[in-house]
């Protein structure tokens, strides 16, 4: 965790979620990412796990903008171009009071969001086959799509390509236990 502290002022509680960082040749230090996120003007900024999760303080205002200029200067200091989602911490606790899988009471391990960039169009959504991935579930709900992998994430076919085409938008996942820590952190935890 990286930690880079301002006074707290009016701004609002956000969680960015970015795409495809430390994979492969695309390595980005959290204290980098964090710097980044300061430098656009964010306060209170940390970061969780080396995957790409910022929470931060700003107005909406600057939040707004915050995606574009933090992929930019990813781009401009690292030379890589990275998918970033936003959600506020309102927008956070809503996903996770409308999982739909939670009713069942699963194995928590077998749950992830996929976190879009935008709602999808009907005839999009419509697109999505059910039975694309035997054994595992999604469900699309808004800008969010719950998932229940119990052959786990490594197995599915249900991954961020067959979302990204299938919905045209990006889509970047989270397992449960990050979005529930992200949620704790936004609140102020």
């Amino acid at each position: 965790m990286t930690a880079k502290a301002k006074p707290r002022g009016a701004a609002g509680a956000h969680v960015a979620l970015l795409r495809g960082i430390n994979l492969g040749g695309r390595r980005l230090p959290m204290k980098a990412l964090a710097d980044l996120f300061t430098d656009a003007g964010c306060e209170d900024v940390r970061t969780y796990i080396q995957s790409g999760n910022v929470v931060f303080r700003a107005d909406a205002k600057l939040a707004s903008r915050v995606p574009a200029l933090v992929a930019k200067g990813i781009a401009r200091d690292h030379g890589f171009d990275v998918p970033i989602v936003l959600r506020t911490a309102a927008e956070l606790a809503a996903v996770v009071r409308n999982n739909p899988f939670l009713a069942a009471k699963p194995d928590p391990r077998t749950l992830h969001v996929s976190f879009l960039a935008e709602r999808p169009s009907k005839p999009c959504a419509a697109a999505l086959d059910p039975g694309r991935s035997p054994g595992d579930e999604f469900a699309l709900r808004g800008s969010e799509i719950y998932l229940r992998l119990p052959n786990g994430m490594a197995r599915t076919k249900l991954t961020n390509q067959y979302f990204d085409s299938t919905l045209k938008t990006v889509s970047t996942v989270r397992n449960w236990n990050t979005v529930l820590t992200l949620l704790e952190w936004a609140r102020g935890g």
